[in-house]
């Protein structure tokens, strides 16, 4: 991919304990990322079968830009997702772009089923170890045993599951050197599935820009790293990181809040990331690669025997933490938020479906959907030690209703009743955003029912007209799958306007045209939707509760009807692919 004229893919096979690379040149086209991945996920996958068959692959691929060009830091996983089961597709960053470019490695298909809980090791080879004395570990203690247990620091990367991901919760996570994660759609659960504690890809090897490349290279990448870092157009994510959003989003009604009963939070100054910066952050860090700092660290202190014995304790937050497991459950102060971010990543969780599922869960119990012998404990918002036991509950399966709980509210509400205040999209719970038809129809049609598909929220507050909102999803859907094909974290999408990109690409010796990456983008679509299909998805499969139309948006209440008409109009585009 980078100075060749292939993908180098590595095949492993976790039953057999054997791998294989291959030279791919006809991946070219799918550009890297979520093209290669989705291409490769559709070769391997087995549509018939379950989702957690042993058959099922895990894919892994990054992007010709990968580790090249400032901000360029991420990697793309796609699977068949046990949440929602169809399209799974998650972005991750740290170090594991940087690991796989070292070590020569363009894409990953693992498939197969270990004898038993295992962890790999991969450099220059692959090696496969037993971590039968890992299994039941935090994601915390995990990370521990394997730096200290495998070489390369500095440059390795670690991927790990914790107790949700082995115990087959649909929204398990995968963290990534520690402050990342693969999040959304279960990915740790597919891990857990075939006994896979944890990935280590130790990459010391170099890769040389192409001699007649070097100087124009240089230009290019001084002039991103100059527009990056002496401009404003990335300077909010260092700042307060995006965590900026929640007091802004509570002033225009658009801020879900208390299971999106409302879209106003009374406490959201308390839990702003101002409020954070001033009380809890202690640092920010970036992903390797880039140069910004986004990954902001609060800090805090946390009791770990009787008496006066405390311990320092620090997590990463965002804005979709601050909504999911903050105005989302009506908790009221930045340790309180971090402390249940803490125990949901020791048990290795998605952060937004937890809080979302948590949301409704406490809904329906003050409602009498559910009770006492369900939920074991007293529900309500905004008391968080029972939220607490609730995350290891949920993780662990302590008992039926949790079991069906850690399927997500899609599911738990098909079981319980509260179908109506289950907030989903797409089976995914929300995102951090009620804006208006662009959020709504936005991630019910994306790809992965993610706000990061097509910016549907962002859509809403830019004033576009109704009749234009469809058409402008599409677009950008179709410009993001270029973006993360390549692969640019998204923060970072302002830089790379299309004049950037091809200059570098061109820079590391890759031509192409604006026309190439357009009707790239659009390949890329249309085989995610084939995928979908093929896994029995429909546009028409799922409906949007009725919540989101009761609850009022930044635009005002919204209209079923109008938002199924809208939903057919983007289901009529996408076939016509």
């Amino acid at each position: 991919m980078l100075g060749r004229d292939y993908v180098n893919v590595l095949y492993i096979d976790l039953e057999k304990e054997e791998f294989k690379y291959e030279k791919r040149q006809d991946l070219l086209k799918y550009i890297g990322g979520t093209g290669v991945a989705a291409k490769l996920l559709d070769e391997n996958l087995k549509a018939e079968l379950d989702v957690f068959d042993s058959s099922q692959p895990i894919v892994f691929a990054i992007g010709p830009l990968s580790f090249v060009m400032p901000v360029c830091t991420k990697a793309v996983a796609a699977f068949y997702s046990p949440h929602t089961k169809e399209y799974g597709e998650s972005h991750a960053g740290g170090r594991l772009a940087m690991a796989m470019r070292f070590s020569n490695i363009d894409a990953m298909v693992i498939t197969g089923r270990a004898k038993h809980p295992i962890y790999i090791v991969i450099d220059d080879k692959v090696t496969f170890k037993d971590a039968r004395a890992m299994w039941g570990l935090s994601v915390e203690d995990t990370g521990k045993i394997l730096r200290q247990h495998t070489s390369g620091s500095g440059v390795r990367s670690s991927m790990r599951i914790g107790r949700a991901g082995e115990n087959l919760v649909s929204y398990a996570n995968v963290n990534v050197d520690t402050y990342r994660h693969f999040g959304r759609l279960g990915l740790g659960a597919v891990f857990g599935s075939k006994f896979l504690k944890g990935i280590v890809i130790i990459g010391d090897n170099s890769i040389p820009i192409p001699a007649e490349s070097r100087k124009k290279y240089r230009q290019v990448y001084d002039r991103i790293y100059d527009t990056v870092i002496k401009t404003d157009v990335m300077e909010k994510y260092h700042e307060l990181g995006t965590s900026i959003n929640v007091v802004p989003l509570s002033d225009m009604n658009a801020l879900p809040t208390l299971n999106l009963s409302t879209t106003k939070y009374d406490y959201a100054e308390e839990i702003s990331g101002e409020s954070f910066a001033k009380k809890s952050l202690i640092r920010k860090v970036a992903c390797a690669g880039c140069p910004i700092g986004c990954i902001h660290i609060g800090q805090f202190r946390r009791q770990f025997d009787e008496g006066y014995e405390y311990e320092s304790v620090s997590v990463s937050y965002d804005h979709e933490l601050l909504f999911s497991l903050g105005s989302f459950i009506g908790l009221k102060s930045p340790d309180e938020i971090l402390q249940l971010i803490d125990v949901v990543e020791r048990e290795g969780l998605d952060a937004i479906s937890t809080g979302v599922a948590l949301g409704w869960a406490t809904e329906c119990y003050k409602r009498g959907i559910i009770n006492l012998d369900d939920t074991l404990m007293p529900f309500e918002f905004g008391v968080l030690p029972n939220y607490m036991a609730a995350v290891h509950y949920i993780a662990t399966g302590k008992n039926e209703f949790y079991k069906n709980l850690g399927k997500g509210v899609y599911n738990a509400s098909k079981i319980y009743g509260g179908e109506d205040i289950a907030c989903h999209l797409g089976g995914n719970e929300m995102p951090g955003y009620h804006t208006g038809y662009g959020s709504v129809v936005g991630f019910s049609v994306g790809s992965r029912h993610s706000h990061l598909d097509n910016a549907g929220y962002s859509i809403d507050q830019a004033g576009v007209k109704e009749e234009e909102i469809v058409q402008k999803i599409f677009e950008e859907e179709i410009e993001r799958n270029i973006l993360t094909s390549l692969v640019i974290c998204l923060f970072a999408r302002k830089v790379y306007k299309r004049d950037i990109i091809l200059e570098a690409l061109d820079s590391i010796g890759i031509k192409t045209t604006n026309e190439e990456l357009t009707k790239s983008g659009r390949e890329i679509l249309k085989l995610k939707y084939d995928i979908k299909r093929k896994l029995g998805y429909s546009l028409d499969s799922k409906k949007i509760p009725e919540r989101f139309f009761k609850t009022r948006s930044f635009n005002g209440k919204l209209d079923s009807t109008k938002a199924y008409k809208m939903v057919k109009k983007y289901k009529e585009m996408v076939d016509a692919l």
